[in-house]
């Protein structure tokens, strides 16, 4: 190990030995009476780290043998995963204290998972990828089921440990199986296997089993099946988490992969993206309807914006690989302000995820009802709002792609899920008489609900210049 391989690492090394050291402080000092300091600790790190990262400048770095890769895609997904995570605490500090689950490794599990997040869209080797994902998803897997005295929360922990025990496994083979064709486990020594732009059937077949794997992280369709019950059922601060930056760094690797290991064959894996976006993008949109539950909905909702988002992807261009991080970053601020509501929705002391319990909210919260039915807009994309031309932008990757079927499909999905997005503006304007909620912010939950619309209405001037950092992420994965 040299100098250069920790310089490359640094931003990771100091998030990991501040979780170790913060666990350690908290184990010996006061425990839970520091969770509320120990949270705002740990988002200062975040935003801080955010800051390095994002101002360190330009050029590439290799660590660890090849293993290790810093540049600018990598630079783009962690600063965006650092500045979810960070929102997502901010928002989360007063629910998790009023509903008695304010205990110190919260903040600290994120912080864990956080770092795996940040080792994966660096990874340039597949053992690389998987320490950073099972990172990751151990973190996860225990906050998932926090609420200890909750059966539901329980439920949803396990069910996302076993089916996560799954897709790990399946990438593992897949990774296996591509180690045994290649002889290398390094992502430029795969991509030197690889022929005129054909693969042999036992590294397709490997190839195949990692893209299984990782869909299962973007909760793509037909591996989305714990998504709803593992929104619903985790707290809900955990749910905002899951909804926000595991999928921007899950699809950040997902183009890892697939560029810097198997980008001279497109051909091959295009197709398979192109299938699992179409029946994210349909089921996403159709199971929705019927959702009454706001954090079920929301796992649809997510499931069908992954849909959207591997579309850019599997244009497997330049171009597709730009929207794909807008559509990310916008996604992530989306879900921020959407979350930030529904964290502060309660009535009589009790939260409250029931649709319907928003009927005529518009005329005792007309501010927050109309920040509300800007993201909303912005959800079902909905012009001019910032989410209409992150869709448009996916969907013009295709078109330019050849992919004119899967756009076309795109634009009818974005359709019918416009309905249950609609639906819920329909309840705050027009609903019936019932039993009023009430919607207890603190300063931070209104900050981020109010500043995610604003961004959504102004960001359309150059998208707040993260256009131009999207632009030479995607030049530096798409040579």
């Amino acid at each position: 190990m040299i100098s250069a391989d920790l310089a490359a690492i640094l931003p990771e090394l100091v998030l990991v030995l501040y979780a170790l050291a913060a666990l350690l402080g908290a184990v010996y000092t006061g425990k839970d009476d520091l969770t509320g300091s120990l949270t705002w600790m740990t988002v200062a790190v975040f935003v801080g780290l955010a800051a390095w990262i994002g101002l360190s400048g330009s050029g590439d770095a290799m660590a660890f043998g090849g293993m290790f890769i810093d540049d600018a895609f990598a630079r783009f997904a962690k600063v965006t995963v650092l500045l979810a995570a960070a929102a997502v605490l901010a928002m989360s500090q007063d629910y998790m204290a009023r509903r008695g689950l304010g205990r110190f490794e919260f903040p600290l599990l994120v912080a864990f998972a956080v770092a795996g997040m940040m080792v994966m869209v660096s990874a340039s080797d597949l053992m690389a990828l998987y320490m950073g994902l099972e990172l990751q998803s151990l973190s996860l897997y225990v906050v998932a089921a926090m609420r200890r005295d909750s059966v539901r929360s329980t439920e949803a922990g396990l069910k996302y440990f076993v089916l996560g025990a799954l897709s790990s496994g399946l990438l593992l083979y897949g990774a296996s199986l591509v180690y045994g064709f290649t002889g290398t486990t390094l992502f430029g020594g795969i991509l030197a296997t690889v022929h005129d732009g054909h693969v042999s059937i036992g590294l397709l077949f490997g190839l195949v089993f990692l893209i299984t794997g990782l869909a299962f992280k973007v909760s793509a369709v037909p591996f989305h099946m714990w998504t709803p019950d593992v929104y619903e059922g985790s707290p809900t601060p955990v749910t905002a988490f899951f909804a926000t930056a595991p999928k921007v760094a899950a699809m950040a690797l997902i183009a890892r992969v697939l560029f810097d290991g198997f980008g001279a064959a497109v051909a091959d894996w295009s197709q398979v993206l192109a299938l699992l976006a179409l029946l994210s993008m349909f089921l996403g949109a159709f199971a929705g309807i019927g959702q009454r539950n706001f954090k079920r909905l929301m796992a649809y909702s997510s499931i069908a914006h992954m849909g959207f988002a591997l579309t850019g992807l599997a244009a497997g261009t330049e171009m597709g690989v730009k929207a794909t991080l807008l559509y990310m970053a916008i996604y992530a601020t989306m879900n921020v302000g959407t979350f930030a509501f529904i964290l502060s929705m309660e009535r009589d002391g009790a939260p409250v995820t029931d649709i319907q319990s928003l009927n005529l909210y518009s005329r005792r919260e007309p501010v927050k009802a109309l920040a509300m039915l800007v993201l909303l807009f912005s959800l079902a994309g909905v012009p001019p709002m910032l989410g209409f031309f992150a869709k448009y932008g996916v969907l013009a990757a295709a078109v330019d792609a050849g992919l004119v079927w899967l756009a076309v499909g795109g634009a009818v999905a974005s359709v019918i899920s416009a309905y249950y997005y609609l639906r819920i503006v329909y309840y705050m304007y027009f609903g019936a008489e019932t039993n009023a909620i009430q919607t207890r912010m603190v300063p931070a939950q209104w900050l981020l609900l109010m500043a995610s619309a604003a961004i959504m209405v102004v960001g359309v001037v150059n998208l707040l210049g993260i256009e131009g950092a999207a632009a030479a992420a995607a030049s530096v994965l798409v040579r």
